[in-house]
């Protein structure tokens, strides 16, 4: 009963969709009806005289004009490329097994089955309606869809009805077969209300004037083209307004039919399998933004990005008492041996995934190069310190920051230092030139001046104590401890908390930093030089819309990324990422420590294989309150030389 009401409703509005397009019709034909009934009127000799003869003319001039309007309505309409989602295709010759099952399912639910399978980079999974006549067999490197599972054979030709089952590929890496089949169940069984005649003609309907209204958007350079398209996006979003009501309760409809219908099949697992399915989401949304994001923004893209999140997870797993159990699923089948060549699909979307969330290039370049995950510390960490570090000291050279004096140069008794940096009496770039200058001269008020504001340890400033204190607060909350005891580390489900490590490229700044006064002036002018440094360099590294192709994909090519992952990040927030990176070079090459890569963290430095976790607030110290009292006790712990110069990238 519950399937039937839901197929009904949808029906209901479906047909309520379509008299809205038959209005549109009949308002259309209308001028052409009176022109029609003037003209026989005067052959019959009913309507003479002549204002019967002008209204004749006038009629029928409006009749044909409104009659050219509407057919280059419906002709933009009919014509317009809908838009397709991102994906990488699956052949069935690269996923029979899959095929096999989500077939099995269709036949267990007694549904059509989908025409194609194709992977999304999301955790999401959905079908998709590609029989408009431009989303017909794609070439064999089509701009819409990377050609998937890595091999030269053809994609599967489509139907001309039944849509497209789009996949998360996470999914498939982290989930078992059976979850798999479960959490697909009522997205198959929505094949069946996409079948109804009703039900499709009105979502063909419904995307042909989202595609108008799309296209009317580039109305060129032409003043009658612009007026054109003018009108013709006015009318497709009139009807556009009228539809959507009806269109949204269709849709809900369609889901409810489909999801009473999925009941039936696999209900227990169903709910054993969402649960995977928001920590899928959550160790994604962790990799993406800590760990390929930084891979990206260096030019290199992390090519087993869902091998990722399974290691991401099971780390989640192993820190967060809340998520035990989960590691032992990894004993089971996962879904990815469905196919045939996972690691090319997995580079497939792995590819793709950078393009949408960052805007790279759609093929590898001398610029734009994949990374294995063995190779990630030593060609993204390392790289991304010391050119994080190098730009700090062209910045200071910028605005004529004295380099340190060499310790070893032989001045005593003699003259000062030459103040110029590019004597050769000064040393290379030091971790001590950027702490002199980032610590206000005597006579500047400092929070450090304050202890009894903060508690009766003077070296720990408002920055330190307010990150540790909400670290301590969460691991409390969610009773989470970290391999160190530090804060920093992920709650349930991966949820945000400040991470305390090294080269983190999250937000680190305390909420209304940007309305503050800096409490540090030459740290604010720091940041400034190098926000406008970072903003130059991006500016001349990005091509214009890059990955463009003679074959315009169906989306906005020119506006990638389609899914920023994070806002741009403040002058603050660099400066802190630079100083840090700058004390990790210094580490690197004082005390022997090693860039590493933490699967929730991303980028983090290893002092004798352990996981350093408590240098942010130290450093938020320096940048925001010119405290350098906790960071340099920090080197003396460590044995890291702040005046021995660092090799820069």
């Amino acid at each position: 009963m519950g399937v039937e009401a839901g197929a009904q409703v949808a029906r209901a509005r479906a047909l309520a969709v379509l008299r809205i397009r038959s209005r549109a019709l009949a308002i259309a034909l209308l001028p052409a009806a009176a022109a029609v009934i003037l003209l026989a009127g005067g052959s019959t000799g009913h309507f003479v005289g002549p204002g019967w003869g002008v209204a004749r003319v006038v009629v029928s001039v409006l009749a044909l004009v409104v009659l050219l309007a509407a057919g280059v309505v419906a002709l933009v309409v009919a014509r317009a490329r809908p838009a397709v989602s991102p994906t990488v295709a699956i052949a069935e010759e690269a996923a029979p097994d899959l095929y096999r099952l989500v077939r099995d399912l269709a036949d267990r639910l007694d549904v059509p089955a989908p025409s194609a399978i194709a992977l999304t980079p999301d955790c999401d999974s959905w079908l998709e309606d590609r029989t408009h006549p431009a989303h017909g067999p794609p070439a064999p490197r089509s701009a819409d869809e990377i050609a998937g599972a890595g091999s030269g054979r053809h994609l599967h030709r489509r139907t001309a009805t039944a849509p497209v089952l789009v996949i998360g590929s996470p999914f498939l890496w982290w989930m078992r077969v059976g979850e798999l089949r479960a959490v697909l169940a009522p997205v198959v069984a929505g094949t069946g209300p996409s079948a109804q005649p009703d039900i499709a003609a009105a979502r063909r309907f419904v995307r042909g004037l989202d595609a108008a209204v799309a296209a009317s958007a580039d109305r060129g350079r032409c003043p009658g083209l612009r007026l054109a398209c003018a009108g013709i996006g006015w009318v497709a979003r009139l009807m556009l307004r009228g539809c959507q009501v009806h269109a949204s309760e269709m849709e809900r409809g369609v889901a409810a039919a489909a999801a009473e219908r999925a009941q039936a099949v696999d209900y227990g697992l169903r709910i054993v399998a969402q649960e995977q399915v928001g920590l899928a989401y959550a160790g994604w949304d962790r990799l993406l933004t800590r760990v390929a994001l930084p891979a990206w923004r260096m030019g290199r893209w992390p090519s087993r990005l869902d091998a990722g999140v399974v290691a991401a997870l099971t780390e989640l797993s192993r820190r967060d008492r809340l998520a035990e159990g989960f590691a032992s699923r990894l004993g089971e089948r996962p879904a990815c041996d469905l196919l045939e060549e996972p690691g090319a699909v997995d580079e497939a979307t792995s590819l793709l995934a950078a393009r949408l969330f960052h805007g790279g290039p759609a093929e590898s370049g001398p610029d734009w190069s994949p990374v294995d995950w063995q190779e990630y510390p030593d060609e993204v960490v390392d790289r991304k310190w010391r050119t994080d570090a190098a730009r700090l000291h062209r910045v200071l050279d910028t605005l004529g920051v004295r380099r340190a004096p060499d310790p070893t140069a032989p001045h005593s008794g003699g003259p000062a230092p030459d103040p110029d940096p590019t004597v050769h009496a000064s040393v290379g770039p030091t971790l001590a030139r950027v702490l002199d200058h980032l610590t206000p001269a005597d006579g500047v008020e400092t929070a450090a001046e304050h202890p009894d504001a903060y508690g009766d340890d003077p070296t720990l400033t408002r920055a330190t104590r307010a990150t540790e204190d909400r670290g301590r607060e969460h691991d409390e909350n969610f009773g989470l401890e970290g391999p160190t005891g530090h804060p920093g580390h992920p709650g349930h489900f991966g949820q945000e908390i400040p991470s305390g490590h090294p080269g983190d490229d999250a937000p680190v700044g305390h909420p209304g930093d940007e309305d503050t006064p800096a409490a540090n002036p030459r740290s604010a002018t720091l940041a400034t030089h190098l926000g406008v440094e970072v903003a130059r360099e991006e500016a001349a590294a990005t091509p214009p819309a890059a990955g463009q192709k003679a074959d315009t994909p169906p989306w906005d090519d020119g506006a990638l990324p389609l899914f920023p992952l994070q806002p741009p990040r403040t002058d603050r927030e660099l400066l802190t990422d630079h100083v840090t990176a700058m004390v990790c070079c210094a580490a690197m090459d004082t005390v022997g420590a090693t860039p590493g890569l933490d699967w929730l963290d991303g980028p983090t430095l290893l002092v004798d294989g352990a996981r350093v976790a408590d240098l942010a607030p130290r450093v938020l110290s320096l940048v925001e309150d010119g405290d350098a009292a906790p960071l340099r006790a920090w080197l003396v712990e460590l044995g890291i030389r702040p005046e021995k110069p660092v090799r820069l990238g």
